[in-house]
């Protein structure tokens, strides 16, 4: 007896989706210098020198910007990464990451 094929098929359901963005923030304190946020910006989140500018002046003007939206991992090593380097000049600089 030969099997009967049904005339259903059975789909293959994949759920891909973007995945979720985080804003990093960088906010303004009274000791990190504007030199050194400009140099941050630009080595870090590979600002030009023109943005690296404005989004200074915005933490200063606001106390805080957004200055990147990355995947949760990047957005991580990058915030992770600026504030050790914060540290390591003894700024006390400090970076979030909030979903975005």
């Amino acid at each position: 007896m030969a099997k009967q094929q049904s005339a259903i098929r059975e789909r293959e359901r994949t759920d891909l989706r973007e995945p979720r963005r985080y804003k990093v923030w960088i906010h303004n304190d009274d000791v990190t210098t504007m030199d050194f946020v400009v140099m941050l910006l630009r080595n870090v989140f590979f600002k030009s020198p023109d943005e690296a500018e404005e989004l200074m002046l915005a933490v200063h003007e606001h106390n805080k910007a957004v200055v990147g939206i990355y995947s949760y991992d990047i957005a991580v090593s990058k915030v992770e990464k600026a504030t050790a380097m914060a540290r390591e000049e003894g700024f006390p600089l400090r970076l979030t990451c909030q979903p975005g």
